[in-house]
């Protein structure tokens, strides 16, 4: 049986999905992170949990969020944000610029990517760094 939460998905099966395929995962993952944080922060109504962990999965707080996170990327992890961010998106949302959705969909496409590997603890970093001085909304 398949374990999950704990996967170590091998380099050419990885490199063999697609961009939008990473990024539609790591979008449930980083959501999965902040729904966790916000919980950890004291959020507890369902309405409440809702309209916060919105604003920060929003594409334009991701955009905001890659900006932290560029400076301590390795260069392999750049490279896969990079080609996230380099997808040609099919629709952008009302409230967001093609770039902030484009950055967005490279920030996910990363998540995506250390979750298939595995990488618990380098999503914990990234995502420590992104929440650094963030206030609970």
């Amino acid at each position: 049986m398949t374990d999950y939460f704990q996967l170590n998905v091998p380099r050419d099966k990885l490199q063999s999905i697609s961009t939008l395929g990473l990024a539609h995962l790591g979008d449930g993952v980083f959501e999965l992170m902040v729904r966790s944080w916000l919980c950890l922060q004291g959020k507890a109504t369902s309405r409440g949990l809702h309209r916060a962990a919105v604003r920060y999965v929003a594409a334009p707080a991701q955009a905001r969020a890659v900006e932290k996170l560029l400076p301590v990327l390795t260069e392999e992890e750049e490279a896969v944000y990079r080609r996230g961010r380099n997808t040609s998106p099919h629709s952008i949302p009302q409230n967001a610029s093609r770039a902030d959705y484009q950055a967005a969909t490279g920030l996910e496409a990363l998540f995506g990517w250390l979750w298939l590997q595995g990488r618990s603890q380098r999503l914990n970093q990234l995502f420590a760094q992104i929440m650094e001085e963030m206030p609970c909304l």
